[in-house]
Protein backbone atom coordinates (compact mmCIF):
# COMPACT_ATOMS: atom_id res chain seq x y z
CA UNK A 1 0.00 0.00 0.00
CA UNK A 2 1.65 3.35 -1.09
CA UNK A 3 -0.91 5.62 1.31
CA UNK A 4 -3.59 5.42 3.38
CA UNK A 5 -4.37 8.99 2.49
CA UNK A 6 -4.52 8.77 -1.21
CA UNK A 7 -7.65 6.06 -1.21
CA UNK A 8 -9.54 7.64 1.07
CA UNK A 9 -12.81 8.54 -0.28
CA UNK A 10 -15.33 11.86 0.55
CA UNK A 11 -17.67 9.24 2.37
CA UNK A 12 -14.68 8.67 5.31
CA UNK A 13 -14.62 12.29 6.41
CA UNK A 14 -16.95 13.44 8.77
CA UNK A 15 -16.99 17.11 8.89
CA UNK A 16 -19.19 17.84 11.55
CA UNK A 17 -17.48 14.75 13.69
CA UNK A 18 -14.30 16.06 12.74
CA UNK A 19 -13.10 12.33 12.01
CA UNK A 20 -11.85 11.02 9.27
CA UNK A 21 -12.62 7.00 9.05
CA UNK A 22 -9.57 4.25 7.64
CA UNK A 23 -11.75 1.95 6.53
CA UNK A 24 -10.50 -2.14 7.55
CA UNK A 25 -8.11 -3.42 4.77
CA UNK A 26 -7.28 0.26 4.07
CA UNK A 27 -4.30 0.49 6.04
CA UNK A 28 -1.00 -1.85 6.26
CA UNK A 29 -2.06 -3.81 9.23
CA UNK A 30 -5.54 -4.17 7.60
CA UNK A 31 -7.12 -2.39 10.61
CA UNK A 32 -9.75 0.71 10.62
CA UNK A 33 -9.39 3.67 12.60
CA UNK A 34 -10.68 6.72 13.51
CA UNK A 35 -8.87 9.25 13.61
CA UNK A 36 -9.94 12.84 14.76
CA UNK A 37 -9.07 16.09 13.24
CA UNK A 38 -7.57 18.76 14.73
CA UNK A 39 -9.04 21.93 13.89
CA UNK A 40 -6.50 23.13 11.48
CA UNK A 41 -6.34 19.54 9.13
CA UNK A 42 -10.24 19.90 9.17
CA UNK A 43 -10.42 23.47 7.77
CA UNK A 44 -7.70 21.96 4.84
CA UNK A 45 -10.10 19.05 4.24
CA UNK A 46 -13.14 21.63 3.85
CA UNK A 47 -10.72 23.46 1.13
CA UNK A 48 -9.83 20.09 -0.39
CA UNK A 49 -13.85 18.77 -0.59
CA UNK A 50 -15.04 22.16 -1.74
CA UNK A 51 -12.05 21.52 -4.73
CA UNK A 52 -13.24 17.77 -5.40
CA UNK A 53 -16.94 19.09 -6.02
CA UNK A 54 -15.90 21.80 -8.19
CA UNK A 55 -14.07 19.35 -9.91
CA UNK A 56 -16.98 17.51 -10.23
CA UNK A 57 -19.38 19.75 -11.93
CA UNK A 58 -16.41 20.90 -14.21
CA UNK A 59 -15.94 17.20 -15.38
CA UNK A 60 -19.81 16.39 -14.96
CA UNK A 61 -19.46 12.86 -13.37
CA UNK A 62 -19.09 12.06 -9.20
CA UNK A 63 -15.65 12.07 -7.91
CA UNK A 64 -15.50 10.19 -4.84
CA UNK A 65 -12.14 10.17 -3.77
CA UNK A 66 -10.58 13.17 -1.93
CA UNK A 67 -7.34 13.30 -3.66
CA UNK A 68 -8.17 13.15 -7.37
CA UNK A 69 -5.71 14.35 -10.27
CA UNK A 70 -7.06 18.34 -11.21
CA UNK A 71 -5.16 18.59 -13.74
CA UNK A 72 -6.74 18.68 -16.90
CA UNK A 73 -5.65 15.79 -19.01
CA UNK A 74 -6.75 11.69 -19.20
CA UNK A 75 -6.21 11.81 -14.91
CA UNK A 76 -8.13 13.98 -14.50
CA UNK A 77 -10.43 13.19 -11.68
CA UNK A 78 -8.83 9.70 -11.61
CA UNK A 79 -7.34 8.77 -8.33
CA UNK A 80 -3.50 9.56 -7.03
CA UNK A 81 -2.08 6.37 -6.83
CA UNK A 82 1.30 7.47 -6.41
CA UNK A 83 3.07 10.94 -5.09
CA UNK A 84 6.88 10.01 -5.26
CA UNK A 85 7.81 12.97 -7.97
CA UNK A 86 5.06 15.55 -6.01
CA UNK A 87 6.73 14.55 -3.25
CA UNK A 88 10.41 14.86 -4.13
CA UNK A 89 9.58 18.54 -5.66
CA UNK A 90 7.79 19.79 -2.88
CA UNK A 91 11.02 19.01 -0.65
CA UNK A 92 13.29 20.33 -2.78
CA UNK A 93 11.38 23.37 -2.93
CA UNK A 94 11.09 23.94 0.62
CA UNK A 95 14.66 23.35 0.88
CA UNK A 96 14.41 19.10 2.56
CA UNK A 97 15.75 17.45 -0.03
CA UNK A 98 16.07 13.65 0.67
CA UNK A 99 13.36 13.75 3.17
CA UNK A 100 10.75 10.37 3.45
CA UNK A 101 7.69 10.34 4.05
CA UNK A 102 7.81 8.25 7.06
CA UNK A 103 10.18 11.12 8.17
CA UNK A 104 6.04 12.47 9.11
CA UNK A 105 5.26 9.86 10.66
CA UNK A 106 8.40 9.54 12.97
CA UNK A 107 8.14 13.21 13.87
CA UNK A 108 4.30 12.49 14.55
CA UNK A 109 5.13 9.96 17.21
CA UNK A 110 7.67 12.25 18.43
CA UNK A 111 5.63 14.78 18.66
CA UNK A 112 2.70 12.81 19.90
CA UNK A 113 4.87 11.21 22.99
CA UNK A 114 6.48 14.82 23.87
CA UNK A 115 2.95 16.29 24.29
CA UNK A 116 1.44 13.75 27.09
CA UNK A 117 -0.27 11.80 24.55
CA UNK A 118 -0.22 7.82 26.39
CA UNK A 119 1.79 5.89 24.19
CA UNK A 120 -1.22 3.42 23.86
CA UNK A 121 -3.36 5.92 22.45
CA UNK A 122 0.03 7.29 20.23
CA UNK A 123 0.65 4.19 18.50
CA UNK A 124 -3.64 3.90 17.74
CA UNK A 125 -3.20 7.51 16.03
CA UNK A 126 -0.12 6.57 13.98
CA UNK A 127 -1.50 2.97 13.10
CA UNK A 128 1.26 1.10 14.91
CA UNK A 129 0.34 -2.83 16.08
CA UNK A 130 3.46 -3.54 17.96
CA UNK A 131 5.38 -1.72 20.38
CA UNK A 132 8.63 -2.45 18.99
CA UNK A 133 8.16 -0.91 15.34
CA UNK A 134 6.11 2.20 17.70
CA UNK A 135 9.89 2.13 19.14
CA UNK A 136 11.65 2.76 15.77
CA UNK A 137 9.24 6.09 15.37
CA UNK A 138 9.78 7.26 18.79
CA UNK A 139 13.72 7.88 18.34
CA UNK A 140 15.36 9.25 21.13
CA UNK A 141 17.92 12.36 19.98
CA UNK A 142 20.41 14.61 21.85
CA UNK A 143 18.22 17.30 22.48
CA UNK A 144 15.50 14.16 24.67
CA UNK A 145 18.75 13.62 27.23
CA UNK A 146 19.33 17.18 27.25
CA UNK A 147 15.65 17.86 28.59
CA UNK A 148 16.24 14.83 31.06
CA UNK A 149 19.35 16.30 32.14
CA UNK A 150 17.42 19.78 32.32
CA UNK A 151 14.22 18.26 34.41
CA UNK A 152 16.70 15.97 36.45
CA UNK A 153 18.39 19.57 37.96
CA UNK A 154 15.40 21.04 38.07
CA UNK A 155 13.50 18.33 40.45
CA UNK A 156 16.56 17.98 42.38
CA UNK A 157 16.42 22.23 43.08
CA UNK A 158 16.17 23.10 46.66
CA UNK A 159 13.36 25.32 45.59
CA UNK A 160 11.24 22.59 43.72
CA UNK A 161 7.81 22.02 45.64
CA UNK A 162 7.91 18.31 44.21
CA UNK A 163 8.57 15.59 47.35
CA UNK A 164 11.54 13.54 46.55
CA UNK A 165 11.24 9.74 46.33
CA UNK A 166 13.17 9.36 49.42
CA UNK A 167 11.22 11.83 51.85
CA UNK A 168 8.66 8.43 52.00
CA UNK A 169 11.67 6.42 52.94
CA UNK A 170 12.48 5.19 56.49
CA UNK A 171 16.13 4.08 57.78
CA UNK A 172 16.26 1.71 60.55
CA UNK A 173 19.07 1.02 62.48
Amino acid sequence: MQSEVLALGLSQIDLSAGTMRINPGGSKTGEGRIVYLASDVKRMLEQQIERVRSLSRTVGRVISYLFPHFTKGRLQGERIRDFRKSWASACKAVGLSGMLRHDLRRTAARNLIRSGVPEGVSMRITGHRTRSVFDRYNIVSPVDLQDAARKMVDWHNPGHSAPSPLDSVTVSR
